[in-house]
């Protein structure tokens, strides 16, 4: 039943949403001269800004982070999953770390399906075989020698000493373990770190990890290989094989993080730098941009606004089913899909629909040429980094590596497993990201930077699924469009649509109730949410150079800066 909320009249709704979400509206950003470290979680947010502290750059401070996350937030922190590292250094040297997880050699496209070709529920998404080769110690590694400006030991540090050491566990963490325990209960290593066999952590608890303790300890004495050929590359396959899983030594030892040209758009003068395939996130957001460039998109929230954003939501979704996965595996109309021609055959379309209209994939092949947990940091060069990773599902596949400490990822759902079914988020997949060995599956992760000129102005990302696109163009549009300064921007009402399931998903705060009667009368189908996406953002004034941070209200992050 929709909330009496929406039947006030606007000056008292404004009012009343005021007193429920300060943190939207009466709070500023955090202002710094310097630096600013935004994450998801107050101890990782402290840990890069002690790198940045004590010499280390934007990359040192992210892998810090990626590590510290790791120890201090299991529900999505990670050495067992993957992501997208996007580095652009004050000089405008640009590039993508892809650590993303690579299917097991001997993955195979029906390896989730029963006798009758039918999806069998939890294979993916559950155990030892849902995880994809883990990519996040790579990544990191990689990211540290070629940018960095310390060492592995120095900025692993931190990390080390939170799961030797411990932490106190706040009451976010509490509650997220207590909600997760019907998945971590399933496996005994998981069962006794995470549960305390059956006696649950409470807020003020110190938490200690010596088996991932030393795990971190044995990367930052011997690097990357340490992970993917010593001992603990041992300690994962004799997990695998004990709980039915199949990553082998042979897998973990041919696995490399990758270094790629980032995609490039162009929004109002903008210039966007995101990440390309295997992430969808780079090209969704960039045909999205494309299509809402010329038109005047009036007041957020607005119908209007509205109508516009989730028609280019629905058209972007339909084309990510269509055409995006691994382009080291198969062909990809990049070019065509984030082309300006290809966007404006798309408004046309939208001009030309009702807002009830079937909506499909696109043409994108015509307009080809020859030619995806979130964090962002700003150094006092002006060396910047996005960074999204992931276990996927929440504390992953729910194993933990015997005699190691650490997750492992449920990463083969974002695999097709069907054409046409839906994975966990709901997203449908298509034969381009259908399973095959070392192929990575498709991401909607979109670290983002936006540079105006030269110099960076906004950094950001979010976690959230298939929502993840969505978020990190609203909050674009938010700042670029609708002059909001950075918090607002990410505390606004956010909405989502993915194109199929075809619906408009609001979050249940925020909107007027002439604007829903609008959308619910023009045919979309509205449903209510708790919230969408987690963005963590830095803004930087381009005149005075301050860099302002948002951890999204909506979550129980940091931003610190000095």
């Amino acid at each position: 039943m929709r909330s009496t909320v929406y039947a006030l009249r606007p000056a008292r709704y404004v009012l009343l949403l005021l007193i429920l979400i300060p943190a939207a509206f009466a709070y500023e950003p955090v202002a710094a001269k310097h630096a600013m470290v935004v994450t998801s979680e107050p101890l990782a947010s402290r840990a890069g800004l002690e790198i940045l502290r004590k010499g280390g750059n934007a990359v040192d401070a992210a892998v810090a982070v990626g590590f510290v996350l790791a120890v201090t937030y299991p529900f999505a922190g990670n050495i067992g999953g993957g992501g997208f590292m996007l580095v652009r250094m004050a000089n405008g040297q640009a590039v993508m770390v892809d650590y993303r997880e690579e299917a097991p050699g001997s993955a195979s496209p029906n390896m989730y399906l029963d006798a009758k070709g039918d999806v069998i529920p939890g294979r993916s998404t559950v155990g030892a075989l849902s995880s994809g080769v883990p990519g996040t110690v790579a990544g990191l590694a990689l990211a540290e020698k070629d940018y960095g400006k310390l060492s592995l030991p120095q900025v692993m540090a931190p990390a080390i000493r939170l799961a030797r050491e411990g932490f106190p566990v706040s009451y976010w963490l509490s509650q997220s373990l207590r909600e997760h325990e019907g998945l971590l209960s399933k496996f005994s290593n998981s069962r006794h770190i995470y549960l305390r066999d059956g006696r649950a952590y409470q807020p003020g608890d110190i938490f200690k990890q010596p088996e991932l303790a030393s795990t971190l300890e044995r990367i930052a004495q011997r690097g990357p290989r340490a992970f993917y050929e010593g001992g603990i590359a041992k300690d994962i396959v004799h997990t695998e094989k004990r709980l039915g899983g199949i990553i082998t030594l042979q897998d973990l030892a041919q696995y490399r993080a990758k270094l790629r040209k980032p995609l490039e758009g162009h929004f109002r003068g903008y210039t966007i730098l995101t990440v390309p395939p295997p992430s969808s996130g780079g090209v969704a957001l960039v045909e999205m941009l494309n299509i809402l460039n010329p038109i005047d998109l009036g007041e957020p929230e607005s119908y209007n606004s509205m109508r516009w954003i989730v028609e280019a939501m629905r058209r972007a979704y339909a084309d990510r089913a269509a055409y995006l996965g691994d382009a080291d595996f198969v062909s990809v109309p990049i070019a065509g899909l984030a082309s300006p021609e290809y966007a404006a055959v798309l408004r046309r379309e939208i001009r030309n629909s009702r807002p009830d209209a079937p909506v499909g994939a696109g043409h994108p092949q015509a307009f080809e040429s020859g030619n995806t947990t979130q964090f962002s940091v700003v150094d006092g060069r002006g060396d910047v980094v996005s960074n999204t990773y992931t276990l996927n599902n929440g504390y992953g596949s729910g194993v933990t590596v015997d005699n190691a400490g650490f997750l492992l990822n449920d990463e083969m759902d974002d695999f097709t497993s069907k054409p046409g079914s839906p994975n966990m988020f709901g997203l449908i997949q298509g034969e381009a990201n259908a399973i095959q060995p070392r192929k990575r599956p498709l991401s909607s992760m979109t670290p983002t930077i936006v540079l105006e000129g030269r110099e960076p102005r906004l950094v950001l990302g979010s976690p959230g699924g298939g929502t993840i696109i969505n978020t990190v163009m609203e909050v674009i549009l938010n700042v670029l469009v609708y002059k909001m300064d950075v918090l607002r921007a990410v505390a606004a009402p956010r909405f989502h649509n993915q194109w199929m399931p075809d619906k408009l998903f609001l979050e249940r705060f925020g909107f007027s109730a002439d604007t829903i009667a609008r959308l619910e009368q023009a045919g979309y189908k509205v449903e209510f949410v708790r919230s969408i996406g987690e963005c963590e953002a830095v803004e930087v004034d381009p005149r005075t150079g301050w860099r302002f941070g948002a951890a999204d209200p909506r979550g129980n992050g940091e931003a610190v800066g000095y």
